[in-house]
């Protein structure tokens, strides 16, 4: 029998020779030079710098990371080890996976009681309940928890103003269903600090510590605060403020601990934070690898050795109410971000959730995401799967000390309730949110079935209504896509009332193969206001031009061609458009003084939003 001998080293593509970076650079070099964006002659000694992109928070973006790029880095060390990047297990999710938690807000006892135990039977591990206010009352939660196994399923309060109250009825259901003190498990979650944060109503903590070193003593297995850094992304802050605002909220909790005799590890131990994932994977990963980095930091130099338990939501304002079912793929998108950055328990919003209350359907396709990607794409087979990625090593680093200086300014303005009371806060999220408005406006930062690929025709999704949180004077809470749907539902309405959509004639000159190019930009720039752009096809003339700008009903044209067809045709036909009707002449392509009769353009980069609103009010839509 032939003996075969295994390879002490694997060497993958070992038939081929070796890349350089100065070989991949020249070919980098090479493609630029021909799209244009590198001159013939010119010559970079780093052309990627030129493929490069900047995170809200001023941390470039390199399309290509090298061993040189993490060199420098400190030490991620162990899984399970401080500073914890790699986890805060030496196993990670291998044995376990992670916990899928399921929230539920809805204000109905018995339909919130049916929900959690299918959830429960059908692979979520553990219940996150809005109480209080206009969500499920707190004298309901017997009645919700009725069929949930306490000991084995936590149970995870949001109460706001009422979490003592809810603590008790929550100690109370322990009791009924004769579940020891030293075995309960869950979470209170108080959170007045979020609560000032959402509210604008500055908050006591004492009596939220004084709570937590009484059910600590009791409950071991029980954790009381938790520190909700979702009010600052939902503001549309940026990662590193996200982190920053959580880490100066965990501060100011482990000294009302500590003040209460508690230990700093005990102390560490009552807390968890929880941060939003959002579909851009590489930067979810990263926030989690920073988060228990800076934390680890934080009880580093309070004298304890602690890990931070993280609990990670699917963003909120990543969902759109148009086109929802792309809200499964970010989700999918998120989820993969989060597991992969080691998050301890996982929400993964259900696709219609920002429409309103999610059917079991929704809820169904929401849980099978987490179960999909624990059990058949075997995310949590690998322990720490990001950890040694040049890139994401790179990337956690830059976002650990971006936010580090953040915490920072915060501490030094007295502390994360002074900074909010001040408006310290709001002031940078506003600042990033306007930032990040001016990116969504121009469509660099894409968003599928919203402001690129609309879908005019979709059937809409009705969902009863959310019971609303009180924001009043708190943050303010955005969604990305809340611009265009806004200008959708202007011109649904107008729809509703006249039976027709508002339209654009795409004013197409010669031969499809010769405008189809432009015709399909803009028509689907067009469809994103909720416009309906009319394309006639082919043209020879001038006069089939115009006879299909009458026959659309409209007075708004866009001239759709080739350059060379707009040095030739666009000042006759603009004006032929002008003289048969049309308020506004708009050509497809790049902004010039060329062309007269041309009142606006239509280009990669455009302010979408202002063509948009503009156009709606040249057709007489109303904004009401």
């Amino acid at each position: 029998m032939t003996q075969v001998s295994q390879p002490e080293r694997l060497t993958l593509a070992a038939d081929f020779d070796d890349a350089t970076l100065s070989q991949w650079r020249d070919r980098v070099a090479g493609v630029l030079r021909k799209t244009g964006a590198l001159g013939a002659d010119d010559d970079v000694p780093a052309p990627e710098r030129l493929l490069a992109s900047t995170t809200y928070d001023g941390i470039e973006l390199l399309p290509l990371y090298t061993a040189d790029d993490a060199a420098e880095l400190p030490s991620a060390g162990f899984p399970g080890l401080a500073p914890f990047v790699r986890g805060n297990r030496p196993q990670g999710a291998v044995a376990t996976g992670w916990d899928t938690r399921v929230r539920h807000a809805g204000p109905d006892a018995a339909a919130t009681a049916d929900a959690v135990v299918t959830d429960l039977e059908n692979g979520a591990n553990s219940v996150w309940l809005r109480l209080g206010g206009n969500a499920l009352p707190v004298n309901a939660l017997a009645d919700v928890l009725g069929g949930v196994y306490a000991d084995l399923a936590p149970v995870v309060l949001d109460a706001g103003a009422e979490y003592a109250a809810a603590a008790d009825a929550l100690l109370d259901v322990f009791a009924a269903k004769s579940i020891a003190s030293s075995e309960a498990i869950g979470s209170i979650g108080a959170d007045p600090i979020g609560l000032h944060a959402q509210t604008g109503q500055r908050q006591d903590i004492e009596p939220a510590a004084e709570l937590a070193a009484r059910i600590g003593a009791s409950h071991p297995k029980l954790r009381t605060i938790v520190v909700d850094a979702l009010h600052y992304h939902d503001a549309g802050g940026s990662d590193a403020q996200e982190l920053a605002a959580s880490i100066a909220a965990g501060v100011a909790y482990l000294r009302a601990l500590t003040a209460q005799g508690l230990g700093v590890a005990d102390a560490a131990a009552q807390i968890e934070f929880r941060y939003a994932a959002t579909a851009e994977q590489f930067l979810t990963i990263a926030k989690l690898r920073a988060a228990r980095r800076l934390w680890a930091r934080v009880c580093e130099a309070s004298g304890a050795d602690a890990a931070q338990r993280q609990h990670v939501v699917t963003s909120s304002a990543m969902l759109s109410t148009r086109d929802p079912w792309v809200n499964m793929l970010r989700g999918t998108l998120a989820c993969f971000g989060a597991a992969a950055g080691g998050a301890d328990a996982i929400t993964v919003q259900p696709f219609d959730a920002a429409i309103g209350q999610s059917d079991a359907f929704a809820r169904r396709i929401a849980r099978n995401t987490s179960s999909i990607l624990l059990s058949e794409s075997k995310i949590a087979g690998v322990i720490d799967p990001a950890g040694g990625s040049w890139y994401v090593e790179t990337l956690t680093d830059e976002l650990a000390r971006t936010a580090w200086r953040e915490f920072q300014a915060i501490e030094a303005a007295g502390g994360i309730d002074a900074e909010l009371a001040s408006g310290g806060i709001a002031a940078r999220l506003a600042a990033t949110w306007q930032a990040r408005e001016a990116s969504l406006a121009t469509r660099k930062d894409p968003l599928t079935g919203v402001s690129e690929f609309p879908h005019l025709d979709e059937e809409p999704i009705e969902r009863a209504p959310l019971p609303q949180e009180d924001r009043t004077g708190g943050l303010p809470r955005v969604r990305y896509p809340q611009a265009y749907e806004k200008l959708r539902d202007r011109a649904d309405a107008h729809l509703a009332e006249h039976g027709k959509r508002p339209k654009v004639c795409l004013a197409t000159l010669g031969p499809i193969a010769a405008h189809t190019a432009r015709a399909t930009f803009a028509a689907n720039l067009f469809a994103a206001g909720g416009i309906e752009p009319v394309n006639p096809g082919a043209t020879d003339t001038v006069a089939d031009v115009l006879a299909a700008f009458v026959g659309s009903h409209t007075t708004v044209a866009c001239l759709c061609g080739t350059d060379m067809a707009y040095a030739e045709q666009a000042d006759e036909v603009a004006a032929a458009l002008r003289k048969a009707g049309a308020k506004a002449v708009l050509l497809a392509g790049k902004p010039t003084d060329a062309y007269d009769g041309v009142t606006g353009f239509v280009h990669k980069g455009c302010d979408v939003l202002d063509v948009l609103a503009t156009t709606l009010d040249t057709l007489g839509v109303s904004d009401s």
